[in-house]
This record gives C-alpha cells, structure tokens and sequence, in this order.
C-alpha cells in the first residue's frame, strides 16, 4: 500500500496565523499537526507517501524533507488550485499507479493510530473503507447514512443531514476510485467532492466498508479544535525534565522542559511542554499550554494555550488563556503614560481587551 496526505489546503478558518504558515505545520503539543499523520502512516507499514500540496509547497517541503527522519520516502505533488480532495487524488494517481492506498488529511489527529484499520482493508477486499465518527454537528462535515451496518448514502455538509455519523479524515481505496473521480461533476463549490466519489462507488456496486472511530477524532482546522487536540495529546504525555529549574520554581505534575529550557522563580502545573532554549521568569504556566523553542514568557500568566517560536510575552497584568500565538510575536506591556493601547495587526486578527 500507498499512503496519500493531503496537505495543499489555505487554511481560511485559522487565518490571520495561516496568511503566513500552513496550517499542516500549526504545532500540536509543540509537533506538526501534519507529523502526526506521517507518523501514523509509517506505524502502519507504509514507507512510500505522497504529499499533496499546494501554495504553501515550499514551507511544507522545507518541514518535512525528503522523509528520511521517519523512514519514508515521500514524494511532492503538486495541486495547483484547491478544487477538491477527490481532485487531489486525481492528480495523485500518477504516483499511487494501481496501489491501494490510505488517505490522510494532514490536518486532522486520529486517537490511536490507523493500524489496525490498514491491516483491516489489507486483509479485506473492499474497494473502499471509511472511517466515522459521532459528531454533535453533522451540518459542517461530509454525513454517512447506514442501513443495517451498510453505508447507502454520502452527503458534504447537508443543512438536514440523515445521521451524526460524519466522516474522519482518513480513507482507503483501491484503483477503482480513479474511475468514481472522472465520472462525477464539481459541486455547487466548484470542487469534485470526495464523498460524491464515494457514493459512485455505492451506486456501482462496489464493495464500500464503514468503520465506527473508536476514541478521539479531532479536524484541527478552527482554534477551538486546535486546542482541543492540544489538550488531548498533552493529557499523554510523560514527564521529563532536560531543562534547568532554579530552587525558587515548581513543576507541578506532568511536565516537559527540554533541553535549554529555563525556569526561574515561575510555577509550570502540567500537563505543559516548554521548549527548548525557552524561558520562563516571575511567570505562571498552567495546564494544557505548550511554549515552543526560543519563547520568552516573563511576569505574565498562561494557559491552555499554544505559543509558538520565538515569541515574546512580558508583564501581561492578566492571565491568558484559550490563546494560539503565533511565531515572532511580541506581546508587552507599555510602561508609558497614559495608559493606552497600541496595535499592529493583520488580516482577521481577532483582539479581547477587558
């Protein structure tokens, strides 16, 4: 088997941050999401993987190289417009020739991996294996209806959708959906529509296998869900401490400080990861936030938070929390008077001021 990600998309729901970075490369517990989805992959078995990309090739190629760090070899391809993730595997079948293959949307994070799920469709001979999940709000997904364990019907985001049941980010197909994808028109989005393709292969006969995810799901695409997985992955990790804390700090629970990392006179209360080369003075980290590389944190207060590369944060007078902050920012307290405020902001930016 083949492994397929997608990872062209714009990321439109977590911009101003995606103007300037994939959003496949926003850090989850201070990793790629997009690593995630490699890593489950080769645990699987898989060594030959295609990329999907798009206008963001160059950082995404630059992140992930040529696949060596994992034991992969990975192959770009390129989608020059976003029409559609079964427009995607169209421009990927060069590559996936006749393989079966697994698809892996780069920005989603699947509780416990896809292996026993790859070995399930290797053993099988379905043409198509889909996973899905229970969802509270079936309208923003593609929707599976089931009938006596049997999937009779796909929809992309219905306004009355049939069930909860709304599809996760990972498929499984053999050659046949080459076929499904070059007899079905674009949607009203203008795009060829992954579960329009899946539903040719239902109403052609083909052998179609739903499987119920067990366990977390999370389309890290919004903020809320961004830091919903980040909770999740921190919630397992295992402390360690390469890091130096002085006598007049607390790590609280489990924590990680890597290498360079400095803690002086601050609380870290876990689960939280400080990156390397980080520091935090005078300050408080609270659960379920992760500090990447090279961030300063002084006299401020934080939570359930991602703060990512070389960012700074200093004598903030309330605590932060439910916060994504980008690489290269500066967040600080002007001493001058009067007391006002001062912004530069991008596109979109959203700003609370209390």
């Amino acid at each position: 088997m083949k492994g397929l990600i997608l990872s062209g998309g714009r990321g439109t729901r977590l911009r101003p941050l995606t103007y300037t970075r994939a959003k496949q490369l926003v850090p989850v517990a201070n990793k790629p999401v997009l690593f995630y989805g490699i890593e489950a992959i080769r645990e699987a078995g898989i060594e030959d993987i295609g990329i999907v990309v798009g206008d963001t090739k160059d950082e995404i190629k630059e992140a992930v190289g040529d696949g060596s760090q994992w034991g992969a070899r990975i192959t770009y391809i390129e989608q020059t417009e976003p029409l559609g993730l079964a427009h995607a595997v169209l421009v990927a079948q060069p590559f996936l020739g006749e393989d079966r293959f697994v698809m892996y949307l780069g920005d989603n994070l699947i509780a416990n991996g896809i292996t026993s799920l790859v070995d399930e469709f290797r053993r099988g001979n379905a043409n198509s294996q889909i996973l899905l999940a229970k969802v509270v709000n079936p309208q923003q997904f593609g929707v599976a209806e089931l009938v006596d364990g049997r999937v009779i019907g796909l929809v992309e985001k219905p306004k009355e959708p049939r069930s909860d049941l709304a599809l996760v980010g990972v498929y499984m197909f053999d050659k046949h959906i080459f076929e499904a994808v070059v007899n079905i028109k674009p949607s009203f989005r203008n795009e060829l529509e992954i579960t329009d393709a899946i539903q040719y292969l239902i109403d052609k006969g083909y052998t179609v296998v739903p499987h119920l995810v067990q366990g977390w799901w999370k389309d890290t695409g919004k903020l809320e869900d961004m830091l919903e997985a980040n909770r999740i992955v921190l919630d397992r990790i295992m402390p360690r401490i390469n890091g130096d804390v002085d006598g007049t700090s607390e790590v609280q629970f489990r924590v990680i400080i890597e290498a360079g990392a400095r803690i002086v006179n601050s609380t870290i209360r876990g689960p939280a990861i400080i990156g390397r080369n980080s520091q935090i003075i005078n300050s408080f980290v609270g659960p379920f936030t992760s500090v990447q590389h090279d961030v300063i944190i002084s006299n401020s207060e934080i939570e359930h938070s991602i703060i990512m590369e070389h960012s700074r944060i200093e004598d903030i007078g309330a605590r932060i929390e439910d916060s994504l902050i980008g690489r290269n920012v500066q967040l600080l307290r002007c001493k001058n008077r009067p007391k006002t405020y001062r912004f530069m902001l991008g596109d979109r930016s959203d700003v609370m001021l209390v």
